[in-house]
């Protein structure tokens, strides 16, 4: 969004754009370090790495029933300031409440519930922002704003690093910091106050093809999240602060990059969008699995640093699901349960699948953790394929994408 238009543009898309930012720099701080923060703090391996998912995924799990419970008493502007102190409070806890793995678990698990919950509710605070048709760009421009604030976030965290070393409590202060600041941001939003609000969870056949990408997409993200970044710190002992490096890239390229993804869904619509974005997937990971038996070093290093920056840059297609969930919904007050629905859905699947990663990656190798992700990676693009959207023309409902 340029300058001009931004000085323009409503109160409430500067407030939302505002806690964007502040989130996406608490986020990336907390994701830049986290692994090399389990790896130095707490010596865990990658068996205990693929364990730990299961907890800090729980929150996901049980989110279609937290933010179905949460919408008969407020609204997803309120919703997201609430995440934001949960996420503030897990941050604060991380860096000086746990000293072993018990309070550990505690605090991913409030910082990943309070993650979560801001999943379930941006996409529909972002399309109560947009205009008809527009809502990919909006949406983009909210991933755009996110990716500024990681990259102030990642840059911190990089220059810290440099200068006193790896003070992960020192992090964690600065994420729960910038979470607060954004919780700020989303109290004063009164976007969708007029509106009625939700009381019922929501389930239906429709939206299948929704919940099936949702859980195809948990399941890519949590090897990534786990496994990816392991990668580079097991195997090839890349320190915290190239780890931040990389995201700070990642999220440079962001910037400019998510807006025009969102133009791209707008304009190409989100079955191509979606299809595409898992056959590139796969490449990743065929990257990830034999880079290091093709390439001599350092190139092979090189070769995964590209994979990991261009995987993160993918994560913004993410963004299709929520706007083709808009063009399917039968009413605009079940966009947030059913998002709630496609996170616990996906979760179910995708809980686990992290333990079952760490036993392959320590009884067959790291490579086969990437195969299974490349073999899921090539049904969801089958899934995608199957996406449909109706339109109203003279009347009558046509399927315009197939």
């Amino acid at each position: 969004m340029a300058f001009g238009r931004f000085r323009s543009a409503s109160p409430d898309l500067k407030r939302a754009l505002g806690a964007t930012v502040f989130f996406g720099a608490a986020s990336g701080i907390f994701l830049a370090t986290l692994n090399n923060y389990l790896a130095e703090v707490h010596h865990l391996g990658a068996e205990a790495r693929g364990w730990l998912e299961f907890p800090r995924e729980l929150p996901g799990f049980f989110i279609m029933l937290v933010v179905g419970g949460l919408l008969t008493v407020m609204r997803e502007t309120r919703m997201a300031a609430m995440a934001m102190v949960l996420t503030a409070v897990g941050a604060f806890g991380l860096g000086f409440l746990a000293p072993s793995t018990v309070p550990l678990v505690v605090f991913i698990l409030i910082w990943s519930m309070g993650d979560h919950i801001i999943f379930a509710v941006e996409g529909p605070i972002g399309l109560r922002l947009a205009r008809g048709g527009q809502e990919g760009k909006r949406l983009g421009q909210f991933g755009g704003a996110r990716n500024l604030g990681t990259i102030v976030g990642v840059g911190t965290v990089f220059w810290l690093a440099q200068v006193v070393g790896d003070r992960f409590d020192l992090f964690y202060a600065l994420a729960a910091c910038s979470a607060l600041a954004a919780g700020m941001f989303y109290l004063r939003l009164t976007v969708g106050q007029a509106e009625p609000r939700s009381r019922r969870l929501v389930f239906k056949k429709k939206y299948g093809i929704f919940y099936a990408i949702s859980a195809l997409f948990g399941v890519r993200k949590q090897i990534f999240l786990a496994f990816g970044v392991w990668v580079l710190v097991e195997n090839h002992g890349v320190p915290v602060a190239t780890i931040a490096l990389l995201y700070f890239i990642a999220a440079t390229i962001g910037v400019i990059v998510r807006p025009l993804l969102g133009d791209v869904i707008d304009w190409l619509g989100e079955r191509v969008v979606l299809s595409v974005d898992e056959l590139l997937l796969l490449g990743v990971c065929l990257t990830y699995a034999f880079a290091s038996d093709l390439l001599a070093a350092p190139w092979d290093l090189y070769a995964l640093y590209g994979a990991y920056i261009f995987d993160s840059v993918l994560f913004a297609l993410r963004v299709a699901r929520t706007t083709y969930l808009k063009k399917i919904v039968d009413d605009p007050s079940e966009i947030t349960p059913t998002i709630s629905m496609g996170i616990t859905i996906d979760h179910a699947v995708a809980m686990t699948l992290p333990i079952l990663s760490g036993w392959i990656w320590v009884t067959y190798g790291f490579r086969w953790v990437f195969l299974l992700a490349g073999a899921i990676a090539v049904v969801g693009f089958f899934v995608c394929l199957q996406i449909r959207i109706p339109t109203e023309r003279g009347g009558g409902r046509l399927k315009d994408e197939g």
